[in-house]
């Protein structure tokens, strides 16, 4: 019987896909969940609100949680369990990944690349401030400016080794927990729905939801593929990238309500 970590990394690629469908599943219930409280509120006579207070506390707490269980487990005083699985699925995802598929995965992952996010972010506050949404710009340049200081301290803290891979599509230096690119997709397409649904219709809220939840997912996973991180630095990525997403939600939506 086939190594269920041989069989992982022999079928990444369909696995990223059903990961990727699953995702945008989960989206779309949260896009629905959102929905249903703004019409409630609407009914109420409230202000709708893009996430709600006890929303943000349970998530945070989640996350929050999440992301302590991974750091211990990726402490060298902890159990190995966590460990040995990511090294072992990093070796094997090297010898099965075909240089056509890292090529192509590269080329994905490269939209979570500190120049490529760095670039959108000023093209975002321009856009803004063209707008004169200063209120959103604000937000947009508190949250974005803290992502490379809260990831390098993280990774600073922990100073986890990279995996080792020799493929030569994605060279990448420095620590490895938690990934950059999961922590910098979460935060900053993340953001930027937050924005898009502020300023769009709500026609446009689904596929707004839906377009952040595939760029977050699929950039993080291409991390995994390319060998340049482990599994749980991506999930760790996520976790502490939605920690910072929802501070600055949280925060965004108190100064709304708070003018109105």
């Amino acid at each position: 019987m086939q190594d269920p970590i041989d069989w992982i990394a022999d079928n990444a690629m369909p696995i990223w896909a059903v990961l990727m469908v699953l995702a945008l599943l989960a989206g779309d219930l949260a896009w629905q969940w959102n929905r249903r409280q703004r019409d409630a509120a609407l009914t109420a006579g409230r202000e709708p609100q893009v996430v709600r207070g006890p929303t943000v506390l349970w998530l945070l707490f989640a996350m929050l949680l999440l992301f302590g269980a991974i750091a211990l487990a990726v402490t060298e005083v902890a159990s190995r369990g966590l460990t040995s699985l990511d090294a072992a699925l990093a070796q094997d995802l090297h010898v099965h990944m075909r240089p056509a598929t890292l090529q192509v995965v590269a080329a994905v992952s490269h939209l979570g690349d500190l120049g490529s996010v760095a670039a959108a972010t000023v093209v975002v506050l321009a856009a803004l401030l063209l707008r004169r949404q200063l209120r959103l710009a604000t937000c947009w340049t508190i949250a974005m400016a803290c992502v490379v200081p809260l990831n390098s301290g993280l990774k600073a803290l922990f100073q986890r080794p990279r995996p080792l891979q020799s493929h030569g599509f994605m060279v990448e230096h420095g620590w490895s927990f938690p990934s950059g690119h999961a922590f910098g997709a979460m935060v900053f397409y993340g953001m930027l729905a937050y924005v898009l649904l502020r300023l769009l219709p709500q026609r446009w809220h689904r596929w707004v939801i839906a377009g952040a939840v595939a760029m977050v997912t699929v950039i993080g996973i291409s991390r995994i593929v390319l060998q340049v991180h482990y599994l749980s630095d991506v999930v760790g990525g996520y976790a502490s990238g939605l920690v910072w997403l929802l501070i600055c939600i949280a925060g965004a939506e108190a100064w709304r309500l708070r003018r109105r």
